[in-house]
């Protein structure tokens, strides 16, 4: 049985490092992708407060596809630039948004979303996937929340 609990009380960086060490023990024995995302989409939910989507878009023949996640019934193919998924994969660079309602081609799965971070995961030098966390909350996610989500895209890119 697994029963990962964030400290609720612990600074941002803290209870990343927390969401990674969970991750790790979560993957080290298992090779199948899909069984590993889901595994983190449930940790991120977990970890991370005030979200209402939290999970992964696949890079697949040259677009985004919906993997595992935790949240409403979401848009099931991206293409690679458009949105805010779109542009953390074509880029390969974190998108964190304030506000997704003043990003250009913003693509609303869910209304309720006010604010957005979309970070790559990059395998081989090549983006494989995107890690995606929704807020209805404005400027919900901050810098930390960035770093964060990096550091944990960078030790689950082997394993997904």
């Amino acid at each position: 049985m697994y029963d990962f609990k964030p400290d609720e009380t612990a600074a941002p960086a803290e209870r990343y490092r927390q969401l990674g060490q969970a991750a790790q023990a979560l993957i080290e024995a298992e090779s199948d992708a899909v069984a590993n995302m889901a595994n983190i989409a449930a940790l991120l939910w977990e970890f991370i407060p005030r979200m209402n989507w939290a999970g992964f878009y696949r890079v697949v023949d040259g677009e985004l596809v919906l993997g595992p996640f935790v949240g409403r019934p979401a848009c099931i193919r991206i293409p690679m630039g458009q949105g805010v998924c779109g542009a953390a994969a074509a880029t390969g660079e974190t998108q964190l948004v304030e506000d997704v309602h003043a990003f250009p081609g913003h693509i609303a799965c869910d209304a309720v979303t006010q604010s957005e971070l979309v970070v790559p995961v990059i395998r081989d030098g090549k983006v494989i996937a995107v890690i995606d966390c929704d807020s209805p909350e404005p400027a919900r996610f901050s810098e930390e929340d960035a770093a964060g989500l990096e550091a944990l895209a960078r030790d689950i890119a082997h394993s997904i």
